[in-house]
């Protein structure tokens, strides 16, 4: 192993001087458990940087594989990155040693003295450059000792890096030292060849020199005395000075304490200032928010309440007086007499004002509610249909609006008063007002309808038997389904009050929403009623509806929901709901109002049960609208629509049983049934009433009933009527049916149209098959016999053979159907067809053309049999298809 010194040039030399760096420390190391191995050989060396601000490190230096000699740097660890250096044992020598930098790092040295020696260079250069001390900890203790003595004397640190260099083992010379070195030895010449003689040389020059130095000592003697001398007489003037100094140090001292005694007195001073300057701003602030101004307190107590500026001005009294004693102060100053005596005060001011309001509010809503009554009476003298607008009555109040939320935070208990005698003054009036208003409005339709109200002359739901006819007339309404006589001028004088009931019933409806909106709107900003969402909102218009579901109604799957139903299913919410206060309030205001509208509901439906048409459309349109506002009228009207909603069904449900007590008249032929036409004119209408509805649905729903009960009773009247053929019937009625269907275009009953055509066509067949029959009876069972020789096994043309089936009883099967027979037959047939068609649905040219092509179809039938049995005989029958086309077209021409 190379020496410590020539190592530690080698190391300085190829790893340290390339990077600007100083190696000040080394020791030879290994990990714990591993073998020494010179090849493979790690160093941890200490440098510092040759840089100003000097920057200590610590690096692992490993020897290379390559066999040169070199070394690589592996780990460098800043020094101030240093954290713990444990020497294991402080007490005994031992190789083992840690350092912990992020982590902690084993090593065993090559032998203790390089390891104190390592540790001790790094406790220098920690002392020395780094800030944060890392701790050393099983250091013998007299690595520390020396280094720090060595630290205080300073004296073999280098100017440049402060490092001790004593223990250095070799320090290379000065370049003055060259120079000077080689000038001695220029001038002997001999001194390379002759050691001895320079050596000799060299020891003359210094005994000359010694003596120089000697002599020059003893001439200095004197000069060093009067040093002395001087140096004494300085020690004794120093002796002085610090004689007077300790005695200023005493001054002094009893001057720290004085200024120390004054500190404190200055500090309990300015806390003394800071306790009074806080204090006095706490008092600022809090008579700040007491401070009600003298202007404020006069408007308090006598201010005026009958004019804007009156009421503006107290109304900025009361709110400052309400600022005042809910201003926020610290509870410890609320025990203050001074504090509880102001709030005493503010509570006088408060009840005085607040009842003083409160009376002259109080005369201000009877006097209004009396002023409104008299020009209620007023106007019902003009009979007038139109609801009183409260614009002036709402515009008076507004200016109180502030006022009320005062008084509903200062005096709950007045304030509820007071709502009270709002409520109870301006029901009465609303009362009155909505009761004249629905009289009115019923006198007026009475007159423009030009209808006798005691007794209304009205017709049954159907003309079409005396019995259901007298049935009917007891109920007092007119029929929404017409009687056979559709275009009678009847019928036009029903349109024309229905369009009538239905304009008025929407005037009515217009006149209603504005006054109760405004009210609403006026009562939530003037009582400040808050507006929140309510779960039960329609739970009662609910169980209404779900009680009038009928047992035939179509699921809500399969439909649309009804307007009623989006207004009170709680699954279905009303985008804006009232509070229950807020409801209350309005039920107190219009006490009336659902009664009456009910009321006029009955009374339109009693004139004509067909305005629960029209009357459902109209109160579903208004329902949506008032549904947006969130107000108190579309609970209302969503009750009111309910029970149009029930009436509509009746009316539907009415026409039901008149279609099923129908009797048709014995002894005339039957015809169109009337109920089909009335059916025909009920859907144009309900088309016309509904278009554009959102109730479609409901009316599809009755559509379904009411065609599925047509089909039934069809098939009934059918069935029991003793003239006309019950297919005739069916043909007759479901081909009117199918024609009705085809033409309103309804997609709802798209199943029942192609049902009806289906009916139509199996009934024209059967029709057809029964009464043409079989017009040759003979020549029928004479090919029938045939057939059945055929289907027991014989072959056709040996059919000719039997006796009962030869070509000679053929031909006189034959002879016996002439054509003028056949044409006979035929004319005997077309009179018949004719007296069972009606000429209303004109289908005898349809039914006639069926039958011919039926004879075609029997005529060519009989040929093809002929042709396989009897082939090569020539027979055929005497008459030809062109024959019988021309018989069938005289026929024809001659009906």
């Amino acid at each position: 192993m190379s020496s410590q010194p020539a190592l530690k040039t080698s190391l300085q030399r190829d790893v340290f001087l390339p990077i600007e760096e100083r190696l000040v420390g080394l020791v030879s190391v290994i990990k714990p458990g591993k073998k020494r191995n010179p090849k493979k050989a790690s160093y941890l060396c200490a440098t510092v940087t040759t840089e100003r601000p000097i920057q200590p490190k610590v690096y692992l230096v490993k020897k290379t594989d390559k066999g040169d000699g070199s070394y690589k740097r592996k780990l460098t660890w800043p020094l101030k990155e240093l954290i713990t250096v444990d020497g294991k044992d402080a007490q005994h020598e031992n190789l083992d040693f840690d350092l912990a930098f992020d982590k902690t790092y084993k090593w065993v040295a090559n032998s203790a003295g390089d390891k104190d020696s390592f540790i001790a260079c790094l406790w220098r250069l920690c002392q020395r450059y780094v800030e944060d001390k890392p701790s050393f900890m099983n250091v013998p203790l007299h690595l520390l000792q020396d280094t720090l003595r060595v630290l205080d004397t300073s004296v073999s640190f280098h100017e440049e890096d402060g490092i001790n260099t004593q223990e250095d083992d070799y320090e290379a010379i000065s370049t003055k030292e060259e120079k000077d070195l080689e000038k001695m030895m220029s001038q002997c010449n001999f001194a390379v060849a002759n050691a001895e003689a320079f050596a000799e040389q060299l020891s003359k020059d210094l005994s000359v020199l010694d003596g120089a130095n000697i002599h020059s000592m003893m001439v200095s003697e004197d000069q060093v005395l009067q040093l002395m001398k001087l140096l004494d007489d300085a020690i004794r003037e120093a002796t002085k000075v610090e004689t007077k100094l300790n005695k200023y140090d005493d001054l002094l001292k009893n001057v720290a304490d004085s200024m120390e005694l004054m500190k404190d007195k200055d500090t309990l001073i300015q806390v003394q200032n800071q306790n009074h300057y806080k204090l006095m701003k706490e008092l600022d602030d809090l008579i700040g928010k007491f401070d009600l101004q003298a202007s404020h307190e006069r408007f308090l107590v006598d201010g005026d309440l009958s004019t804007p500026n009156g009421i503006y001005k107290c109304t900025e009294a009361a709110e400052s007086l309400q600022k005042c004693m809910n201003a926020e102060i610290h509870p410890a100053l609320k025990k203050m007499q001074a504090v509880q005596e102001q709030m005493k005060r503010f509570q006088r001011y408060k009840r005085g004002f607040a009842q003083r309001l409160a009376r002259h509010l109080n005369k201000l809503f009877i006097q209004q509610g009396n002023e409104m009554g008299e020009t209620l009476t007023r106007q019902v003298t003009l009979d007038t249909v139109k609801m009183l607008p409260h614009h002036n009555r709402h515009r008076d109040l507004t200016p109180y609006s502030e006022l009320m939320l005062w008084l509903k935070g200062a005096d709950p208990e007045s304030f509820e008063k007071l709502k009270q005698v709002y409520t109870a003054s301006l029901a009465k009036l609303y009362d009155k007002e909505i009761k004249d208003f629905f009289e009115n409005a019923k006198q007026k339709l009475m007159t423009k309808l030009e209808v006798k109200r005691p007794g209304l002359n009205v017709s049954g739901h159907l003309s079409i038997s005396s019995g259901s006819l007298d049935k009917l007339e007891g109920r007092q309404r007119t029929s929404s389904i017409q009687s056979l006589d559709s275009h009678s001028s009847t019928g036009s004088h029903h349109d024309v009050s229905r369009s009538k009931f239905d304009q008025f019933f929407e005037v009515v409806l217009t006149e209603l929403e504005p006054v109760c909106l405004e009210e609403q709107a006026f009562c939530v900003k003037f009582f400040h009623l808050v507006l929140q969402p309510s779960e039960d909102e329609f739970e009662g218009l609910m169980d209404l509806d779900k009680k009038n579901e009928d047992d035939g109604a179509m699921s809500s799957k399969s439909r649309p929901l009804s307007r009623e139903e989006k207004a009170i299913s709680p699954s279905v919410k009303p985008r804006k709901q009232l509070n229950t206060e807020v409801r209350k309030m309005m039920s107190e205001l219009f006490p009336a109002l659902e009664h009456e509208l009910l009321s006029f509901v009955a009374f339109g439906d009693k004139l004509d049960i067909f305005n629960s048409m029209y009357m459902l459309t109209r109160m579903s349109q208004h329902v949506n609208n008032t549904q947006d506002t969130g107000s108190f009228l579309s609970v209302t009207f969503a009750s009111s629509l309910v029970h149009i909603k029930r009436n509509f069904d009746k009316f539907i449900q009415s026409q039901i049983s008149a279609i099923e007590e129908y009797r048709a008249h014995k002894k005339t032929k039957c015809a169109i049934i009337p109920f089909v036409h009335s059916f025909e004119e009920f859907a144009n209408k309900a088309e016309a009433v509904f278009q554009d509805s959102e109730r479609r649905a409901d009316l599809e729903k009755a559509y379904g009933k009411l065609i599925r009960t047509i089909f039934q009773e069809i098939q009934r009247v059918a069935e029991d009527h003793p003239k006309t053929p019950r297919d005739v019937v069916m043909m007759e009625n479901f081909h009117h049916l199918f024609a009705v269907l085809s033409q309103l275009k309804i997609s709802y009953l798209d199943n029942e149209k192609k049902e009806a055509r289906q009916k139509y066509n199996e009934h024209l067949v059967a029709y057809v098959t029964t009464f043409l029959g079989r017009p040759m009876e003979k020549l029928n069972t004479f090919f029938d016999g045939i057939e059945a020789r055929v289907a027991a096994g014989v072959k056709q043309e040996e059919v000719g053979y039997q006796l009962a089936y030869s070509k000679n009883e053929l031909r006189k099967v034959i002879k016996e159907y002439p054509g003028k027979e056949v044409k006979k037959g035929l004319e005997h047939l077309c009179k018949k067809v004719s007296k069972h068609m009606c000429e209303e649905e004109n289908l005898f040219q349809v039914v006639w053309h069926s039958m011919q092509d039926e004879f075609i179809k029997q005529y060519k039938h009989f040929e093809q049999l002929t042709e396989k049995c009897y082939p090569g005989s020539n027979i055929s029958l005497e008459f030809s298809i062109a024959d019988i086309l021309q018989y069938f077209s005289d026929i024809a021409q001659g009906q």
